[in-house]
């Protein structure tokens, strides 16, 4: 692997996002040697130290973090600039990288992806389904879906559904066995599909508000997730209460599957927003998702109205 700036730049920012230089390595094509050494490189010709390796882990420096906060956007955009060469005009290429939290897949990423893979098929989309709060410049991402209280003030933000809420529902099942629960105290009485926190790793208190007033339920149960497919699972089964935005289990509602409970006390959110650091550094593919975002939240609220 011959050295130059831009190889040695593109292979510390393939290790730095991927905090391995095996995966890096796969992903380029090329020997953890060759990648190893092109990197040292480019440290020696930087004169700074840009990871720290372990016999298992990677980290970024802080010089490394500035280097792949400042360059990694610029390097996608030049490499993805070689690949529309042969493009055909009006025709856009290129990926999308973004990183969702589970609660908007069913309300948002299952209208919006078809319609949008449909109208640009050369396009690709890389869809990381995670509910932390991810650094989208750092880890390389185009751009994120979340709650607008989530958003970092420097983004730009583009309106995707309208403001929901938070419910707590329960099994017809369960509720005939246990009773309804008329306040956010009795909660603490119940069995509720408890929620672990990819963030710091504790159970999340379940938050509920009426008026001026708002309170976080430290609640219990026998069973702790992250997974919502299976904390749903539970919920339709029986096994207890869930805290839940309300669109995904708008189904189990009008079925009667589920039913709301505690609906007074239901939190109400913003709704969700599509964001992404500048609109200078928006790629023809990007851009291209945005407008078809636009287009399907749109044709959503004159539905809705």
């Amino acid at each position: 692997m011959a050295f130059t700036p831009l190889n040695a730049l593109n292979a510390f920012i393939a290790v730095a996002r991927r905090r391995s230089f095996a995966a890096a390595a796969r992903h380029l094509g090329v020997s953890t040697s060759a990648l190893s050494q092109s990197v040292r490189q480019l440290e020696t010709r930087l004169g700074v130290t840009l990871l720290t390796r372990t016999s298992r882990t990677v980290a970024l420096t802080d010089a490394g973090q500035r280097l792949l906060e400042n360059a990694g956007a610029a390097v996608d955009q030049a490499l993805e600039s070689l690949k529309t060469v042969s493009v055909r005009p009006g025709e856009v290429t290129g990926r999308v990288r973004l990183t969702v939290p589970s609660t908007a897949v069913t309300p948002v990423l299952a209208r919006l992806l078809p319609r949008f893979i449909e109208r640009h098929p050369r396009v690709e989309v890389e869809v990381q389904v995670e509910s932390r709060f991810v650094n989208i410049i750092a880890e390389g991402l185009d751009a994120g879906i979340r709650l607008s209280e989530s958003i970092e003030r420097d983004m730009v933000q583009v309106r995707l559904t309208e403001p929901g809420r938070f419910v707590v529902v329960g099994a017809p099942s369960y509720l005939a066995r246990r009773g309804t629960p008329e306040k956010p105290q009795d909660l603490l009485q119940h069995d509720c599909i408890c929620i672990r926190s990819s963030v710091h790793g504790a159970r999340y208190a379940w938050e509920l508000e009426r008026g001026k007033k708002s309170w976080r339920v430290p609640v219990q149960g026998t069973v702790t997730t992250n997974d919502p497919v299976l904390m749903h699972a539970l919920a339709v089964a029986g096994v207890g209460l869930l805290y839940s935005f309300e669109p995904e289990v708008a189904d189990d509602l009008r079925s009667g599957r589920l039913r709301l409970v505690l609906e007074p006390y239901a939190a109400a959110v913003p709704g969700f927003f599509l964001y992404f650091p500048s609109r200078a550094q928006v790629s023809p593919a990007l851009r291209a998702f945005v407008d078809v975002a636009r287009e399907v939240a749109g044709q959503s609220r004159t539905r809705a109205g």
